[in-house]
């Protein structure tokens, strides 16, 4: 093997346990521990400790506080304390536990953290997307190469070693580097290095491994990362192996452990209960008959709040289903200037999508309008960019501007109603336009543009056989969601999960007009779908943050007239009861939820614009009469699903393998940014500042932060209002479908018998009895594992919980 091949070989290695990390503006959630999901989670928390720093479980004050609210079972603590020794009342237990985050000290200043400050500064500089007003110089050629014609203008880069006369190539310089390291030592020596800054090297890789546009036009890899990287240490003399020490274990890790299984064991056994009681009810009832509208939502947990509060108000069924509906697309919408993946990561876009114009009248008012909004944009953009100018222009507008920022400061409601009423004047793109969705015999790079009939049948097929259904109503609505906020970087991280962090209504309104297509539903009704001829297809979009729910009906026939307005009128009561119950979650007075909503979506100022996905903590798989009626407190994911009309399994192996996947990578990127924010977060956004469009630094450089701020899981600074809990999904299934589906995906029993996440089988065949997956395909009756949890301890190893 060549020594480049080896190189190459060492740093694929090496690059496993870090985390891909996403630009913040398409933010996707992703555990930041992934490449450890190969090893027991006990185990692979302490590794990444010892490599990354992060500390692995909630502290003690967390766990303190949620004994005292009744949020861990006092029985089933004990129980968990007693299986691994402890007898002690947990008050002391507690006060052993000590935070190690900070426990040793270290050099404020070490060569380590010299070269980290030179890389940090090149590649703020390099990875730019479109923020900065001076690019580098010659990113075309690559990062290496650019990095190598810079570096000798560089005053804090020492002309010293490697770094004096760089060579041409990136391998090169490694090799010039590593001759004096066995080549058994490289993987080891490389992921040291490429976890010094775990956030910019996952950017990298995430952009490596994407090939996008930015990528395309400024090339950077790991490996000329890396070469720049290990020069600058031989510059400095830093030593690069990694420390040889045991792998330090916290001895309170057990405690935690305890703590831990116990909180998720109540909250699970809650959740279990709850639906396995409904199951027998359903089995005792009959069919409720024609809804007067069905409502298709996204399964985030935000979804859960608004269908709760619809069905509250009138005859209406709703659903869940994975946000991106199903259709695995690239969108480019009407006015946007680049295409996004309207799709989890985990899946590769299939079709392009454009939204064209259909309306020249309302398309022109709309570019009028639009224009002088981007003008106005764009001088916004400016002042945000240069501080001298901004003061200038101040002194220029007088008064009038400092009313506008006093106003937006100061009274941010007011200013929501008056910038809706201005957006009203800007035509929504769904009034002039649509999506192309039917198949053009053209391609856009490498993806056909439209889908043929076949394909929209299966896509429309694949929706409903997942959810279940059977019957349709009138009105048929696909809800999208996304998020609106002010000056937040952090926007995309509240748009849809299932969308790459984008919004939802495009989606929604590509599935809705596959079904609204009367080859199509000619199509399903032959398969077996007995889709009504009055039965009409509706897209819409939830707002998560104020809880406004905009259905695009431009096109409904007038025979639906009367349906629609009534289902307006209801999603309004909807919405002022539902965002009474998030106002009063932030805090805020419950009689304000609208008005309170619209402050938070429009203040500048406003740290939290609303919770997102925290408190997630269960996910739910059935149908929907399992859940409704129960307020789950927004922390539960729920999917559609009836396994009576899936008889081989397929629409759960689906979901297994999608849903199933991104749910857990969401819970785990909030677990980890509330047990560690410094290392697994990005801490609080006061302290905050966005670099090149890419991510935020904590002060004026650093490492990118991977995770999710305070403000976005904390209810203060020491009070954490996500309760950091390891996913408890509940499936309604025969247990041995599930098994069966298990046996042929080694990736998802990899997850659950390394505690990744719990699953738990509520079986309707038998007699609706609950079964806990507990290791190797292995279930136990939840009953019996209950009671035997509460008297003898358990046979299991519970150190690599």
């Amino acid at each position: 093997m060549s020594t480049e091949s080896a190189i190459r070989d060492s740093i694929d290695e090496a690059a496993t346990t870090v985390g891909s990390l996403w630009p913040i503006h398409s933010f996707v959630t992703a555990n930041p521990l992934s490449g450890f999901e190969d090893q027991p989670f006990g185990a692979a928390v302490e590794q990444a400790a010892s490599l990354l720093g992060g500390r692995g479980y909630p502290s003690a004050e967390t766990f303190r506080t949620a004994l005292e609210r009744g949020q861990i079972d006092r029985e089933l603590l004990d129980a968990e304390l007693a299986q691994v020794g402890y007898e002690d009342d947990p008050g002391p237990l507690l006060d052993r536990m000590t935070d190690t985050a900070d426990a040793e000290g270290r050099d404020a200043d070490t060569a380590e953290d010299h070269v980290d400050r030179v890389l940090t500064k090149w590649l703020s500089a390099f990875l730019d997307e479109g923020s900065a007003h001076w690019s580098m110089p010659n990113r075309e050629a690559g990062f290496y190469t650019a990095f190598r014609e810079m570096a000798a203008y560089d005053s804090d880069i020492p002309k010293e070693g490697v770094v004096a006369n760089l060579p041409e190539a990136p391998f090169e310089t490694i090799e010039a580097v590593m001759q004096s390291y066995p080549e058994s030592q490289w993987a080891s020596i490389f992921e040291e290095q490429l976890a010094a800054l775990p956030g910019w090297t996952g950017f990298i890789k995430q952009r490596s491994e994407d090939e996008d546009a930015w990528q395309s036009k400024y090339p950077i890899s790991l490996e000329g990362y890396l070469a720049a990287r290990l020069a600058l240490l031989d510059a400095v003399d830093a030593p690069i192996e990694p420390d040889d020490d045991d792998l330090d274990v916290n001895p309170a890790d057990e405690i935690a452990r305890a703590f831990l299984r116990a909180w998720e064991a109540t909250y699970r056994e809650d959740l279990v209960e709850a639906v396995a009681a409904e199951s027998q009810s359903m089995a005792d009832s009959g069919t409720s008959g024609r809804p007067d509208a069905q409502l298709v939502f996204c399964i985030d947990t935000r979804s859960e709040i608004i269908r709760r509060h619809i069905e509250a108000t009138g005859d209406y069924e709703t659903h869940g289903y994975a946000g991106f509906f199903g259709i695995p697309m690239e969108y480019q919408g009407y006015d946007a200037d680049v295409s996004v993946d309207a799709c989890p990561p985990i899946l590769d876009p299939q079709y392009r999508i454009t939204d064209f114009p259909t309306d020249d009248d309302t398309q022109a008012r709309h570019t009028r309008w639009s224009g002088i909004k981007a003008a106005a944009d764009e001088v916004i953009e400016i002042l945000e960019a240069n501080a001298a100018t901004a003061y200038g222009y101040v002194e220029t507008a007088g008064s009038g501007y400092g009313l506008s920022l006093a106003a937006r400061t100061l009274v941010p409601g007011r200013v929501h109603d008056l910038l809706d009423a201005a957006a009203d004047l800007v035509p929504d793109e769904h009034e002039f336009s649509e999506p192309l969705v039917q198949h053009q015999y053209t391609y856009s790079g490498d993806l056909p543009v439209g889908l043929t009939t076949e394909e929209k049948v299966e896509y429309a097929a694949t929706a409903f056989e997942l959810m279940g259904w059977e019957e349709f109503g009138r009105l048929v609505v696909f809800t999208g969601h996304a998020s609106e906020t002010a000056n937040n970087p952090y926007d995309a991280s509240l748009d849809c999960g299932a969308c790459a962090g984008n919004p939802g209504g495009p989606s929604a309104r590509v599935l809705a007009k596959i079904c609204n297509d009367e080859a199509v539903k000619a199509e399903l009704r032959d398969s077996g779908f007995e889709i009504p001829e009055d039965t009409v297809f509706v897209a819409g979009e939830h707002n998560t943050t104020t809880d406004e729910v905009d259905l695009f009906a431009d096109d409904v026939p007038e025979t639906h007239a009367d349906d629609l307005d009534q289902l307006r009128t209801d999603l309004a009561t909807a919405r002022e009861t539902a965002t009474a119950e998030r106002a009063e979650a932030m805090g805020a007075d419950a009689s304000t939820g609208v008005s309170e909503t619209e402050r938070r979506a429009a203040d500048w100022a406003e740290t939290r614009p609303e919770w997102g996905l925290a408190g997630n903590a269960g996910f739910v798989v059935g149908p929907r009469e399992l859940t409704s009626g129960r307020d789950l407190d927004g922390r539960t994911f729920l999917h559609s699903y009836d396994w009576s009309t899936d008889p081989d399994g397929d629409a759960l192996e689906a979901i297994f393998t999608g849903p199933m996947v991104v749910t857990q990578w969401i819970n785990t990127q909030y677990y980890f940014s509330t047990v560690d924010s410094a290392v697994y977060g990005s801490g609080s956004k006061v302290t905050q500042n966005p670099v090149g469009n890419v991510g935020v630094y904590q002060g004026n450089g650093g490492d990118l932060m991977s995770g999710l701020p305070l403000q976005s899981l904390m209810a203060a600074d020491d009070e954490p209002y996500h309760q950091p809990l390891r996913l408890s999904t509940v499936v309604h299934a025969p247990v041995e479908r599930v098994t069966d589906i298990l046996t042929d995906h080694e990736e998802l029993t990899e997850i659950l018998d390394n505690n990744w996440l719990s699953l738990t089988v509520v079986d309707p065949t038998q007699d609706h009895r609950a079964f806990h997956y507990e290791e190797s395909l292995e279930w136990s009756p939840v009953t019996e594992r209950t009671e035997a949890s509460r008297g003898m301890p358990s046979a299991r190893t519970v150190a690599d919980d």
